[in-house]
């Protein structure tokens, strides 16, 4: 997967603009008139043209590759002619000669005449030279590679003793992450003990400068890992829930499974499993359902504008409270929400036991019988009210008159009839309403913990979730 635009880039600009500032140093010291050359002296102090000529050819003389160089000088005017083999050769002959007390400036007329034996020869030389010095320093590299692994296996052996770091830092993410960062240690220190046996000091400071500008670039690079690996060691410290505890974090709903050290792992009422990154779970507001096993739970009901609220509330009370599921203490109540044109609603409300009655089986329940019981006892649970308005409808109204007065008195004795049968209907419903609240079943549904078990025990992964220490 490739990293975005401004991921590359920033660690990039980072370490260029920290070179442009290294060459911008050195150019500070160059305008400075900072040499670090000493200047050669000449017999005298005001030198003639025939002594700065003299030291020069002796000079040249004693170096083979510049011998042939021929010297003139005229008015502190050097003048080299001759011809050397290539231009690093011709390169040195005019940074000797400027360096000359009483030099004015130099005239560069020396032929490159690129022979192969003129470059060939000087190459194999050093070759040879490096090979000498190379076999020489041989048993020095054995030993300092020695050295080297043997820091590094006492450093993997320590590492690995993973009864030790588990009683320095308790928690297991942090006992690995001691044990990996001694790891590297032991890598470092074997290193920089190694070359400094071979007295390359300045090699280690180049090491160590490198790796702060990589450190550097890495860290504008993998900044959302490693927040998300910082998010990861604080959660396992802190444990802010168990496995098996049905957690909300933002939008996210489930039962937690495992806490690896990349996400927290839920499975959703659905059976799905829902993987978030621990960085998101850090930041957000976290709500923990298993942590108190009694939950409250409350549902509206309305009843008819006619309607007494307080005898409703009190008959929905009662009829919570003979339900098996709902405590005792905190006790149920119910009061009004709000009063509307042709209703009040009512908010009735309980409490109960997560461990030994599922939530939303108790409370359909409990929504099932408060509303039976209400309409048992004479309580009208009203409907939408529409007023449809009828233009000229006169005659109709005039043709329906005459049979009215007729209807009048066996719709009457009807009304009393259904009176009576409602309200023997209504004891006999409201004796078999309390005859099915001991039949009601709303124990919990342990299907999805099952499941949850299950991948546990199978998968055998990573889980930073400490059963023995305490839920922050």
């Amino acid at each position: 997967m490739s990293l975005p635009l401004t991921k590359v880039t920033i660690p990039v600009l980072v370490v260029l603009g920290l070179f442009s500032i290294s060459v911008s140093a050195q150019g500070l010291e160059t305008q400075a008139g900072i040499d670090p050359e000493p200047v050669i002296e000449a017999r005298t102090v005001q030198t003639p043209d025939a002594d700065i000529k003299a030291r020069l050819e002796a000079i040249f003389a004693e170096i083979e590759s510049l011998s042939s160089v021929s010297v003139a000088v005229k008015q502190g005017v050097v003048s080299l002619g001759g011809s050397v083999a290539n231009e690093d050769q011709a390169e040195r002959a005019n940074n000797i000669a400027i360096r000359i007390q009483g030099v004015v400036t130099v005239q560069d007329g020396i032929e490159r005449t690129l022979d192969l034996d003129g470059n060939l020869s000087p190459m194999l030389d050093q070759a040879r030279a490096d090979m000498d010095r190379w076999i020489n320093a041989l048993p020095l590299f054995l030993v300092a590679l020695l050295v080297f692994l043997v820091i590094v296996m006492i450093g993997h052996w320590i590492a690995r003793r993973t009864s030790l770091w588990q009683r320095m830092l308790p928690n297991p993410f942090l006992a690995e992450l001691g044990a990996q960062a001694f790891r590297v240690a032991a890598i470092v220190l074997g290193l920089v003990a190694a070359l400094s046996l071979l007295g390359a000091g300045a090699l280690i400071g180049t090491i160590l400068g490198s790796a702060g500008l990589l450190g550097i670039a890495i860290g504008f690079a993998v900044r959302d890992t490693l927040e998300n690996y910082i998010s990861s060691i604080m959660l396992s410290i802190r444990q802010p829930f168990r496995a098996h505890d049905h957690i909300v974090v933002g939008d996210h709903e489930g039962l937690v499974v495992r806490l690896t050290s990349r996400a927290t792992i839920l499975m959703t009422v659905d059976g799905n499993h829902l993987r978030i990154p621990n960085s998101t779970v850090f930041k957000s507001v976290i709500l923990n359902y298993t942590r108190n096993p009694e939950r409250r739970f409350d549902f509206e009901l309305g009843v008819d504008a006619e309607d007494d609220p307080i005898a409703a509330m009190h008959v929905g009370v009662e009829a919570l409270s003979e339900l098996e599921f709902v405590l005792a203490e905190p006790a149920a109540k119910a009061y009004v929400q709000t009063v509307g044109d042709s209703n009040i609603v009512l908010v009735f409300q309980g409490w109960l036991n997560q461990e030994e009655a599922d939530f939303l089986k108790a409370r359909s329940r409990a929504i099932a019988v408060v509303k039976s019981v209400l309409e048992a006892e004479g309580f009208t649970l009203p409907e939408p009210i529409y007023r449809v308005r009828l233009e000229d409808a006169s005659a109709s109204l005039l043709d329906t008159s005459s049979s009215s007065g007729d209807d009048a008195a066996s719709s009457s004795a009807a009304e009393s009839n259904q009176e009576v049968a409602g309200e023997r209907g209504d004891a006999q419903r409201l004796s078999a309403l309390r005859d099915e609240l001991d039949d009601a079943d709303v124990s919990p549904d342990r299907h999805i913990e099952e499941k949850i078990e299950e991948e546990r025990a199978a998968e055998g992964g990573e889980d930073l979730l400490d059963q023995s220490r305490p839920i922050e």
